[in-house]
């Protein structure tokens, strides 16, 4: 009875896998499952989750990774003592390691399947949203000329430190949830529960890994890197939150924040965070591109802009948290840019990470529809 109970058990969870696997492959092959999913199924559980671990001060989805690596870190050499001189009980031991490490599998597997897996194969943003075209040169050159205006003209508003750079004194998760919300009149997708989003305890990690944000699947949950600028801090709540209504892509998420924060915020804050990131977006693409037809306009790209843009984490922060760096920074950021790479094309994007910077596509879009 004993070793049927074990095999039942077991059962259990390789059947679970195999049918992740199949709404994995279901989903890749039928787009409009995907969907039905993503806006009719998903809400019912992930609202809920949220909800709940929502209700705690520290980020669920950081307390599980660090469980995860104490699992390893003090169960492999556990179970490898046990093996050595634990002679009567090393059929258990060899059992119950095995189910320790299937139950981890599965839960992982479902998570990443059911919180993100099949939204990457849902009808892409702009087919549903937005008209798409080809776009021009003298477009993009007369949007990044827009962009400039509009940060050059907000860069006056906000607040600002004795340095003279930007500083964030609002309540970045009131604001971020009443913007998203009110951008979910336009994509309903967008509306229903926003828990806050929370700050990482180990944002040192984030900042070596150069990330602002990170969305938890396995706990349904928004965390931001508590190190980084303020400049970053509006448009990555309201982009990690967009993850949080099943829009998975990152140029999408990253469009949806620039809306969110630029379109239905009245907060200057928001908006400069908005417009400042998407301005960086649209300057890289056209030095990329090379369209020197709007390299001058670089030039009026106002002083205090220029203290804001492109500033990941602040001054001397490097420098002052060196005590913190257990793995060289360049490892860290090496293999969270492989890992995040590979992710994103083991779903079936093959730009990899290179597609956050395809929201400009998205933004040309929106300013010059079809």
């Amino acid at each position: 009875m004993k070793k049927f109970h074990i095999r039942k058990k077991y059962s259990v969870l390789i059947i679970i896998c195999l049918f992740m696997v199949f709404l994995n492959v279901f989903s890749r092959l039928c787009r409009p499952f995907a969907d039905f999913y993503t806006e009719k199924i998903f809400p019912v559980f992930s609202n809920p989750i949220s909800f709940i671990t929502g209700l705690l001060p520290f980020s669920v989805g950081e307390i599980l990774i660090l469980m995860g690596l104490v699992l390893v870190l003090v169960g492999i050499p556990f179970t490898v003592l046990l093996l050595i001189f634990g002679k009567n009980f090393r059929k258990k031991t060899v059992s119950t390691a095995g189910f320790v490490i299937l139950l981890v599998f599965t839960y992982i597997l479902t998570t990443e399947t059911m919180n993100c897996f099949i939204m990457y194969q849902c009808t892409p943003f702009t087919e549903k949203y937005l008209k798409h075209s080809e776009h021009t040169e003298s477009q993009i050159t007369e949007l990044y000329a827009v962009l400039i205006e509009k940060t050059n003209e907000l860069a006056e508003k906000v607040n600002r430190d004795d340095n003279d750079c930007f500083e964030f004194t609002g309540d970045v998760n009131t604001e971020a949830k009443k913007s998203m919300k009110t951008a979910g009149k336009t994509f309903p997708q967008l509306r229903g529960y926003y828990p806050d989003a929370k700050p990482i305890i180990f944002s040192y990690f984030m900042s070596q890994s150069h990330l602002t944000g990170i969305y938890f699947p396995f706990s349904l949950e928004s965390n931001y890197n508590d190190d980084m600028c303020r400049t970053n801090l509006p448009e990555t709540v309201c982009h990690e939150y967009s993850h949080l209504k099943g829009f998975i892509q990152e140029d999408e998420a990253n469009f949806i924040s620039f809306y969110a924060t630029t379109q239905c915020s009245n907060d200057p804050d928001f908006q400069y965070s908005g417009y400042l990131s998407a301005l960086e977006y649209v300057h890289n693409e056209i030095y990329n591109q090379n369209i020197s037809g709007a390299f001058h306009l670089t030039d009026t790209v106002s002083d205090k802009v220029r203290r804001d843009w492109f500033r990941f984490m602040p001054d001397n922060y490097w420098e002052e948290n060196v005590e913190k760096e257990v793995i060289p920074t360049e490892t860290v950021s090496t293999v969270s840019t492989n890992a995040i790479d590979t992710n994103i094309k083991a779903n079936g994007r093959p730009d990899g990470i290179k597609s956050y910077s395809l929201v400009v596509e998205l933004l040309l879009d929106f300013y010059y529809p079809a």
